[in-house]
């Protein structure tokens, strides 16, 4: 269920039903929505950084900080949802918030004023002052003529460790963000896919993405996407042999320092490539195994 923070300290206001309760009762053109839990240090920087946005609003999974008290300063509404899995919580904002387009937002992500201009002018939204406006007929509608444009592709510059990061795949980076409400579902519990019911489009401006800051803050990251990851190859049916966590975390390694040229950024190429390669590796399966081993039976 989703709940308005206001409401949650009320125990008798809390059962809301999932998918009938909005933040608002008038539809908007464009929401942008961020997931938080515990992020104090970035949900203010990240809002500031969507202030063109008709609406706000952020949801969160009962955070112990001043998540939300700084969300609400910066004019943003505020619900929230207890985290099960990524792929729900993204469902449960798309059922709440009323809009003709989403555009999501992680809250270590920043938006530039030349994303937002891009993004106002494909959901209509008048542009903003000294910006020239992106015809949204012909942004929308693809050039093979096949129907309008229901979801965009983001471009992201991440910083990983303080660092541009260019190799390894994460440049462009491109992530599923912008939505037209009622055409896209998510699906998968972790590295979550956008299911749409019409064409996808690729925009050209990106967003900054500080990522992970320290080796500590990305091994705890990592540590607790391993049940989801390791759940999410159980549903693709891989199979794991007793070989498959040392066999695949080298062939991860080649994949992100080779192939994806994780090389380019030297020394920092090499250790990302090396600790992406341990867990998408060895950790992930060797957690899999432990799934096939229990004798429990998932839904795929």
């Amino acid at each position: 269920m989703l709940l308005n923070q206001q409401s949650h300290r009320d125990a008798s206001q809390s059962a809301i039903p999932q998918g009938r309760f909005a933040v608002s009762n008038q539809q908007s053109l464009l929401a942008a929505i961020v997931l938080t839990k515990n992020e104090e240090r970035h949900i203010g920087e990240c809002l500031g950084s969507l202030a063109w946005a008709e609406r706000r609003v952020v949801v969160d999974s009962f955070s112990t900080d001043r998540t939300c008290d700084i969300a609400r300063e910066h004019g943003a509404e505020v619900l929230q949802h207890p985290f099960s899995d990524y792929a729900a919580q993204r469902n449960a904002a798309l059922d709440a918030v009323e809009a003709e387009w989403i555009f999501f937002v992680d809250a270590d992500e920043r938006a530039t004023p030349e994303l937002a201009e891009e993004i106002r002018g494909i959901a209509g939204v008048e542009a903003l002052a000294g910006l020239p406006v992106t015809d949204p007929a012909k942004a929308s509608t693809p050039e093979d003529g096949s129907g309008e444009i229901v979801g965009w592709n983001v471009p992201r510059q991440n910083y990983l460790f303080g660092k541009l990061t260019r190799g390894a795949g994460y440049w462009p980076d491109y992530q599923m963000r912008l939505l037209k409400r009622g055409h896209a579902r998510y699906d998968r519990p972790a590295s979550e896919i956008v299911v749409l019911d019409g064409p996808a489009g690729d925009l050209q401006h990106p967003l900054i993405h500080y990522n992970y800051e320290t080796i500590a803050q990305f091994r705890a990251k990592q540590t607790f996407r391993i049940d989801f990851e390791a759940l999410n190859l159980y549903r693709r049916g891989e199979k794991c042999k007793f070989y498959s966590p040392y066999y695949m975390t080298l062939k991860h390694f080649w994949w992100r320092f080779v192939t994806l040229k994780g090389y380019q950024d030297g020394r920092h190429g090499l250790r990302l490539s090396l600790l992406l390669a341990y867990y998408f590796g060895y950790r992930y399966y060797r957690r899999l195994g432990q799934l096939y081993r229990s004798g429990q039976q998932f839904s795929i």
